[in-house]
């Protein structure tokens, strides 16, 4: 290599490492920008004698630690478990520093953890005499500047990253020329139709313009191809790997509505293969800063529209989520979990999706438990957590109860374990004695119902059948209903909308034979229930329709494409045709009713009501109905 200075700092491994004294305590830096062949070269130095090592995510160690003479020489901890280290861990070879990333770099500064030396990798210096850390800025940078002794292993397959990435030759004591491939971790396998339908519940939660932090772990980064009808998207996360490389060549993610450092990806670590190292590198749209500024959650709450997406190994129905150990024996660390989480949730707009497959263990142990395994950690308490989702839909937990939490938890869960769920939230009084459980059944096809209606003054209302954990929300909708309506709908005057009263709605909704349908609009971080439509079976291949929506939402065709959407539900199940019982008074309903079938039958029924029959193969495409039911 060609330096302008710095040449008399050029000296082999084995020389740079005879330096290190017995007893020091020794920073590596991070995952795949770790300095292998400093490693190498340490290990087999036999003067290498109780020597502590720190390192935030380690892969060569990997290779020695099960070997007794090299742990009799070193002792290492580790600040999150990679899974090459996984076994060690189950053995107790090393050891675990629980800590968030946003503050690891402040334990070296104040010198919590002290060091004496620092192994880095960097790329080769330009002709200022700078190199970059690459891959790997993230607590690398904090570990460097604190060390008594820094030796650099010069690579030419380092990526150069933009940020604050460069190192001067000045802050290198030893420099040690030798190229080979950067560590790779390619993308591993994830369930396909797990992944798929945990990716389409996770589209539906972000909008075009979102700014997204990726968490560690093989499914956050397994659901990204399922953003690609996104536009717009920006990302500041701890970690880039190939699992976003479509989403920047299909310019799904363009940064250009970020809010903090527009039209920049903002990251401390790129891990990956040797595709998305030559995407990063000398690449000015990536900007790698350190832990302690791209964890922060005070910088993350920067960005407008934040969402957090990660992982977990198990939720408790309460929402508390166990990220870093199976029990008693530690599986990976709790990483950059909760610092998005608190982050997303002070940005304005942001949130935090924790997502996990509902099962483990070839399904045989559910993910969403009623109580963390005994030994297992609370990563993240239940008053961070927002959504949760699995394969079987999205939970809702902010500002919930324990009550709706275990509801929405349940609906979540793997329909064999929801009963026992249920049951045991009863024990625990966590729920009404009397509580239905949720279906057992696999309820995804209930997706295909989810419609949207754009209303004439521009704001849009979502669709979707009535589940059980909507029960307060329903509730509310009730009480926020005057007495006209309801009348309206119920033909006497209902003063109490109890919880008795939903269950037995509950107990005869199948989504077959008797469906609820609501709508529902945004209000600031919660949705509000504005309309209820449903049928039930009356005779064969006929059912019951009944219509009730909010006043203040009346007068905008909501009626009209509730009535259609029923329609071709009802159709799915083999209906012909539906029925009404209609106020005469209500000439807006019979209206709507005439409008989608022509040719409906308005039969007297006695008393102050008609009943109307309607028969699908006479309905029409009628034009912007108006509703004031």
């Amino acid at each position: 290599m060609d330096y302008e200075y710095g040449s008399h700092k050029l000296v082999t491994a084995e020389e740079a490492i005879s330096s290190i004294r017995k007893g020091s305590r020794v920073f590596i830096g991070t995952g795949c920008g770790e300095p292998q062949h400093l490693i190498r070269a340490m290990v087999t130095d036999m003067n290498m004698q109780d020597i502590m090592v720190y390192q935030m995510m380690s892969f060569t160690l990997a290779d020695y630690i099960s070997d007794q003479m090299f742990r009799n020489r070193f002792s290492v901890k580790l600040f999150f478990i990679s899974r090459s280290m996984r076994e060690a861990a189950f053995q107790g070879w090393i050891d675990y520093i629980p800590a968030y990333l946003s503050q690891i770099p402040r334990l070296f500064s104040s010198h919590r953890i002290g060091l004496d030396v620092a192994l880095i990798q960097v790329s080769p210096p330009d002709k200022y005499g700078y190199c970059s850390l690459g891959v790997s800025v993230d607590i690398t940078r904090a570990g460097m500047e604190n060390a008594r002794l820094v030796i650099a292993q010069v690579n030419s397959n380092m990526p150069r990253t933009w940020g604050d990435s460069f190192v001067h030759l000045d802050e290198i004591d030893y420099l040690v020329a030798h190229d080979e491939p950067v560590v790779e971790m390619p993308h591993r396998d994830y369930n396909p139709e797990i992944t798929r339908r945990i990716g389409h519940f996770v589209s539906q939660l972000i909008d075009d313009g979102a700014t997204l932090q990726i968490g560690f772990g093989n499914l956050p980064n397994a659901i990204l191809p399922y953003l690609d009808s996104k536009k717009d998207l920006g990302i500041h996360t701890q970690v880039i790997t190939d699992g976003m490389l479509p989403l920047f060549e299909k310019k799904v993610i363009t940064n250009r509505k970020k809010s903090l450092l527009t039209g920049r990806v903002v990251a401390s670590l790129c891990m990956g293969t040797e595709k998305i190292y030559q995407y990063v590198d000398n690449n000015p749209m990536f900007y790698f800063r350190s832990s302690e500024f791209v964890n922060d959650p005070t910088v993350i709450a920067r960005n407008d529209n934040l969402i957090s997406i990660s992982s977990a190994l198990e939720v408790d129905l309460t929402g508390q989520v166990c990220t870093d150990s199976m029990g008693y024996l530690f599986y990976s660390g709790i990483g950059d979990q909760v610092d998005f989480l608190r982050g997303s949730a002070m940005s304005k707009g942001g949130f935090s999706i924790v997502a996990l497959p509902s099962t483990a263990r070839g399904g045989t142990v559910s993910r969403i438990v009623s109580h963390l395994s005994e030994g297992a950690g609370v990563a993240t308490t239940r008053g961070d957590v927002n959504f949760i989702v699995t394969e079987y839909g999205i939970a809702e937990l902010k500002g919930k109860s324990i009550y709706q939490r275990v509801m929405e938890l349940a609906q979540i869960a793997h329909p064999k374990f929801r009963e026992e769920l249920i049951d045991i939230a009863k024990k625990h009084h966590y729920i009404f004695s009397d509580q239905l459980p949720p279906s057992q059944e696999d309820l995804l096809f209930l997706e295909g119902y989810r419609r949207t209606l754009t209303l004439r003054n521009g704001r849009a209302i979502e669709f979707r059948p009535l589940l059980p954990s909507d029960e307060f929300s329903y509730r509310n909708f009730f009480y926020s209903l005057k007495e006209e309506t309801i009348y309206r709908r119920f033909f006497y005057k209902i003063k109490i909308f109890s919880h008795e009263v939903v269950q037995k709605q509950w107990a005869s909704v199948d989504y077959r034979k008797n469906m609820s349908f609501i709508g529902f609009t945004q209000k600031g971080g919660s949705r509000e229930i504005m309309a209820i439509c449903s049928y039930a079976e009356e005779e064969e291949h006929r059912a019951e329709v009944a219509f009730v929506v909010r006043e203040d939402f009346h007068g905008q065709g909501i009626c009209s494409f509730m009535l259609k959407t029923l329609e071709e539900i009802a159709k799915e199940n083999n209906y012909k045709g539906f029925s009404a019982s209609v106020l005469r008074e209500n000439a807006a309903m019979i209206r709507v009713f005439k409008k989608r079938y022509p040719h409906a039958k308005v039969l007297m029924a006695g008393g102050s009501d008609v009943m109307i029959h309607m028969d699908f193969e006479d309905a029409v495409e009628p034009e912007a109905a108006v509703c004031v039911c």
